[in-house]
């Protein structure tokens, strides 16, 4: 009995024990597990700014002299008026600034960054070839400002250059002749070298220099002259010399050193004050070191005189002149008119044989319009070096880690942008778009563009949708906007050029293409496990902003279609149909160069999913709404929502019956008409009519000046989406899903089917519409707008905008 009462007593004694290890157990457990959450938040983190390991796309050291002399040099600051950069990490730096004086009192209006808002304009490319030539024309109230630039290959570092400023009266016959300063600089960015030579009265003869990439150079800025001619003008000169304060703080330093009264005195003619900079080439600012060189140097020349005149500023480098052959003659004078002149002809000629407008039948103004399209587009092509604020997507097992943002690894981007003034940076959607029209003109240079996008590629095989890279881009972009989250996509555009590289069949282009596709397809493999939704095949944009009571609908900016109606309650049951589509497209493109290539592993992976995303019940099962006739979006939604006055808090939305539910997104408009623009339809679709019914409809998508982005039915129709957020993606027309349509009329209207006469029809109607308005607009403002009003095709958002608006240069070509 005593054993058995040890054994009662013991029971207990080993329960405790036992209990005892399993709570150690669940201790150890719950520790194990909160230490895998953070190693796996700390794996995620690393991961996000990690760059991907598979090989470049480009050669090693693309952007290089060496590799790519005619592209080393460029206008690779789309955000200044006029200037030029070196395709480099640290470049060298040349720009304008000017100013007409005694207009205004105080300093006068100086002149240097494009602004939305400055009064300047129109400003844009007459001619721009993308790599040695442009000229560009800029009207500043009375003055008119013409722009050249033009290269000349030699050496080993890039060739000569020079530029030609022309300044004259905006109205011919007027006597009024303003005195006008021109401000011409170098910037450098580091332990480059910069040795000035004055002449008499503050100018300068030459600046010499040396860097590494460029070896030994020259700028020498010559005596100004009557325009057309080599007749001399006398100019008053001023200079000054510092350390560079940062590229962002060019302009006001510059404008807070002009305030030196000086006399501009022509013989015989009686004596003008300007204002000027301090007139001697003391070093200012130095360094502690006493040389500046490690924050650069920034060496300006002013000149001021009555207008009209010419100013040309040539740049030489030294290794054109080495190698015992004869130097070659200063790029200046008649000969930099005659080269000017010859690459003129040489871009018209170029034109009309790439996009045959004149052969087709469009009129001088229509040519022109496609010139300037064109020109703007490849003159907006930057160069960006630095890093991006990154925030990685920490969510673990539904749960989300709090971090800050952290930087990416220092990466350079070359680049189109979207608009010179108010997008001078890289957006990822808009440049697939954008080398659209850039391939059918040069080749080499999208497949640039491209490979440095893919360069971007994080471990994962994310890329941020907006790069905002060097102290330049950064100085422009609000701070919402700096930090890029590695949970957001953004649409993979990018494979529409790839996808027109594959039917055209270049070697160079297949070249690239092999080269490229291991981080196309961590790029698409991304996209597509990353967006996954809620059931299978069925994908969602991560990133919509939270349903906020000041918010009519909350908006989708990694859609790229921004405040487009989505489902009124976010939540994590949406499907989007966009997003969908890319999908599919993406796939049918990886899958075609997979097989090109014979990757068979990658096309044996990519082939199920192809499959599935092509059989267009999966579609109809996920996007088609019967109530509605039209392929949509599926979430928690109703229609009740509008926003009403609530003082003091102002506009705040209201919820009213029915009370949101999940079901079909009633939102007509671009998004339902994707399987459409994607030409992802059979011909013999049983949706293809219903999708040109509504695009055709005058009451819903069809407007006099293009398609509408929302139906004029819609209850979003034209409603701004907060108290200080006007409608965006709402009703105007937009160029490049418009180009989209066109694109997909042309191809059903040449495919055998039961709606091929009236997709041609649409095509011709459309096209019409599109470029008649674009062109009306130009000819009345001289700029591309960002948008196009539905009512009256007036332009609309930001100018110049020669991103994607250029496409009309496709659609006037019927390029598609």
């Amino acid at each position: 009995m005593a054993r058995g009462e040890r054994r009662r007593r013991g029971a207990p004694a080993d329960g405790a024990r036992m209990a005892e290890r399993a709570a150690r157990g669940v201790v150890l457990s719950l520790a194990l597990g909160l230490s895998g959450r953070w190693f796996l938040a700390w794996y995620r983190a690393r991961r996000a700014v990690m760059l991907h390991s598979a090989p470049p796309a480009l050669p090693p050291n693309s952007s290089s002299p060496t590799v790519a002399p005619d592209l080393f040099w460029g206008t690779y600051r789309p955000h200044v008026y006029f200037g030029m950069k070196t395709r480099s990490p640290q470049p060298l730096l040349t720009g304008l600034m000017w100013a007409q004086q005694g207009t205004t009192p105080g300093t006068p209006k100086l002149r240097h960054t494009c602004e939305q808002g400055d009064g300047v304009g129109p400003y844009g490319w007459e001619f721009h070839d993308g790599v040695s030539f442009g000229r560009q024309h800029i009207q500043d109230g009375a003055l008119r400002l013409t722009t050249e630039f033009v290269k000349r290959p030699g050496g080993q570092h890039g060739g000569d250059w020079s530029w030609r400023v022309t300044v004259e009266p905006q109205a011919s016959g007027t006597s009024a002749r303003p005195l006008v300063s021109l401000f011409f600089y170098v910037v450098t960015d580091g332990k480059e070298v910069l040795v000035p030579e004055v002449g008499a009265k503050g100018q300068l003869k030459f600046i010499s220099g040396h860097t590494s990439e460029l070896g030994d150079f020259r700028f020498t800025l010559l005596a100004p002259t009557s325009p057309g001619d080599t007749t001399p003008k006398y100019g008053s000169y001023n200079v000054f010399w510092s350390s560079n304060p940062g590229l962002p703080l060019l302009t006001e330093m510059v404008k807070s050193r002009l305030n030196h009264w000086f006399q501009h005195r022509p013989p015989g003619a009686s004596p003008e004050r300007y204002l000027g900079l301090p007139g001697s080439l003391k070093w200012d600012d130095r360094g502690p070191s006493g040389q500046g060189q490690g924050q650069g140097q920034f060496l300006i020349q002013q000149v001021t005189l009555k207008v009209p005149f010419s100013v040309e500023l040539v740049f030489e480098s030294g290794s054109a002149r080495t190698g015992g052959s004869q130097a070659p003659e200063q790029l200046a004078g008649s000969l930099l008119t005659h080269t000017l002149e010859s690459h003129a002809k040489a871009f018209r000629e170029c034109f009309e044989k790439t996009f045959r407008l004149k052969e087709k039948g469009l009129s001088p103004e229509e040519q022109a319009l496609g010139q300037a399209a064109l020109s703007g587009l490849l003159g907006g092509i930057g160069y960006f070096y630095g890093q991006g604020l990154v925030l990685p997507d920490m969510e673990v097992e539904g749960s989300e880690q709090k971090v800050d943002p952290v930087l990416f690894p220092s990466v350079p981007l070359f680049t189109a942008v979207p608009s010179r003034s108010f997008f001078p940076r890289g957006f990822l959607w808009d440049e697939g778009f954008h080398q659209l029209v850039i391939q059918r003109w040069d080749p080499r240079l999208t497949r640039e563009a491209i490979g440095h996008w893919l360069g971007l590629l994080n471990a994962d095989g994310w890329i941020g949708r907006e790069q905002v890279l060097g102290d330049e881009a950064r100085a422009r972009v609000p701070s919402e906007f700096l930090v890029q989250r590695t949970a957001h996509a953004n649409p993979p555009t990018l494979l529409l050029p790839v996808a027109h590289m594959l039917d055209g069949g270049d070697p160079a282009d297949l070249a690239f293409l092999r080269r490229a596709f291991p981080r196309l397809r961590a790029w698409f493999s991304w996209l597509h496990h990353s967006q996954a939704g809620p059931v299978p095949l069925s994908y969602r944009w991560r990133g919509r902003d939270p349903a906020l009571p000041t918010l009519l609908n909350p908006k989708t900016l990694p859609s790229g279609l921004d405040d487009y109606p989505r489902a009124s309650h976010p939540s994590a049951s949406e499907r989007h149909l966009d997003l969908w589509c890319w999908v599919a497209l993406g796939s049918r493109v990886l899958m075609r160069l997979a097989e090109q290539l014979g990757e068979a592993e990658a096309a044996a992976e990519l082939g199920p999913l192809a499959a599935s995303l092509e059989a267009e019940e999966s579609l109809d099962e996920l996007h088609w709404a019967p109530e509605l006739g039209v392929f949509a979006d599926f979430g928690n939604h109703t229609k009740a929502v509008q926003l009403k006055p609530r003082p003091p808090q102002g506009l705040m939305r209201v919820v009213g019956r029915p009370h949101p539910h999940l079901q079909f997104v009633d939102a007509l408009g671009y998004v339902s008409l994707f399987p459409f623009l994607l030409r992802l339809l059979d011909p013999n679709s049983p949706r293809l009519g219903p999708m040109l019914d509504v695009l055709a409809d005058r009451r819903q998508l069809w407007s006099p000046f293009g398609l509408r982005s929302l139906a004029a039915s819609s209850p979003f129709y034209s409603q701004r989406n907060s108290e200080h957020d006007p409608p965006y993606w709402r009703g105007a027309v937009w160029l490049n899903v418009n180009y989209l349509a066109l694109g997909a009329l042309h191809y059903y209207g040449h495919l055998e089917g039961p709606h091929q006469a009236r997709a041609a029809r649409l095509h011709r109607e459309l096209r019409a519409n599109l470029v008649d308005n674009v062109r009306r607009q130009y000819q009345a403002t001289g700029f591309l707008w960002e948008q196009y009003s539905d009512q009256d095709g007036r332009g609309m958002g930001c100018r110049p905008f020669q991103g994607w608006t250029s496409l009309v240069l496709l659609a006037m070509a019927e390029d598609y």
